[in-house]
């Protein structure tokens, strides 16, 4: 019986100031779809497995979002950190959840994806299920490259299992876009889309003995779930998929993946509206009703939320961001704005 383990705890920086310190990324509805991306990757899950075999494992001071955005999810189906640590230990929390069954498979799954064809998502989940069920292996989902993207990580395909599930040669986080670019061109390489399936008492298992069992969360190593599968375990599988993936995780990455209008400009918020002269490749997210007048931009994000608004160039965005953040962070009496 397959269960699924949401990721939800993270903080959402790189796309600020959208993403806030309260409410981060996975809890906004960042499309004017009437849905935040947990709900929607709730939604997703929904059609695969019925709401008791799906936890949602986020921090504890989003107690009171979570549970308000999923309404329907059985209380028991909450998982809280009592502090933030990488996804490694988050993800053991998970596992170490009753309502997941040990002898099933479970599928981890980031709440900050879009996914664009779900028929093709379900298929994918049923084929990996059935892989996991027959296999002691950690399967990944991987997305075919369709640019040199430097901000996701690269899973180089090794021994064919059939003609769209590898062994995991290497994995290689982030590299720098000429590397993405070779890496694109050997057609060797997938993107990780940090979608992982495996059977739950397996996965359990592995990362057991990773991050260890102590006491004190706190304590838990700082690993992220994609380190500790795709470079420390062995028995690690990849499955070529088409299902339209993006990561939502920098204003850059958004520009990259979303239709854009025909001046190449992306609008982010389908609720809001932009009138635009002499500008083109920009990124535009505003507020429902909101509307944004551009003339003689090129290349630049324009974002707002509630008291920020936040202009650069597109191309320094996340490193302009993490610049931005720190220096207001240091800066007293500045809370409200992060």
């Amino acid at each position: 019986m397959k269960h699924a383990i949401i990721m939800a705890g993270g903080k959402g920086r790189r796309l600020w100031p959208v993403s806030r310190k309260t409410l981060p990324k996975q809890f906004v509805d960042f499309f004017g779809t009437g849905r935040s991306l947990l709900q929607m990757t709730y939604d997703r899950l929904l059609k695969v497995m019925p709401k008791e075999n799906i936890i949602v494992v986020t921090h504890i001071s989003f107690d009171a979002i979570v549970r308000e955005q999923l309404p329907d999810l059985p209380l028991e189906n909450f998982v809280f950190e009592p502090i933030n640590r990488n996804t490694a230990p988050a993800t053991l929390m998970g596992l170490n959840s009753p309502v997941i069954d040990k002898d099933g498979e479970v599928i981890v799954i980031p709440a900050d994806q879009m996914i664009m064809d779900e028929a093709r998502f379900d298929e994918a989940i049923e084929k990996g299920a059935e892989f996991v069920s027959q296999h002691d292996y950690v399967l990944t989902i991987g997305a075919t490259p369709t640019r040199p993207e430097p901000g996701y990580g690269y899973i180089q395909t090794g021994e064919a299992f059939s003609d769209t599930t590898f062994k995991v040669k290497s994995f290689t986080e982030k590299p720098d876009r000429e590397f993405a670019k070779m890496f694109i061109e050997s057609g060797e390489f997938l993107w990780n889309t940090g979608i992982y399936m495996s059977k739950a008492s397996y996965l359990k298992e592995q990362l057991t003995a990773l991050v260890g069992t102590k006491e004190d969360y706190s304590q838990s190593p700082n690993l992220s779930v994609d380190m500790a599968i795709l470079e420390k375990m062995e028995q690690r599988a990849v499955m070529q998929c088409a299902f339209g993936w993006a990561d939502i995780g920098a204003w850059h990455g958004i520009y990259e993946s979303l239709s854009t209008d025909e001046d190449d400009n992306v609008l982010v918020n389908s609720n809001s509206n932009v009138i635009s002269e002499k500008s083109a490749h920009n990124v535009v997210a505003l507020p429902d009703g909101k509307l944004g007048v551009l003339s003689g931009l090129d290349g630049y994000i324009v974002a707002e939320q509630d008291n920020v608004l936040f202009i650069c160039k597109k191309e320094d965005s996340s490193a302009l961001v993490r610049k931005m953040l720190g220096r207001i962070e240091n800066e007293e009496g500045m809370d409200e704005f992060i």
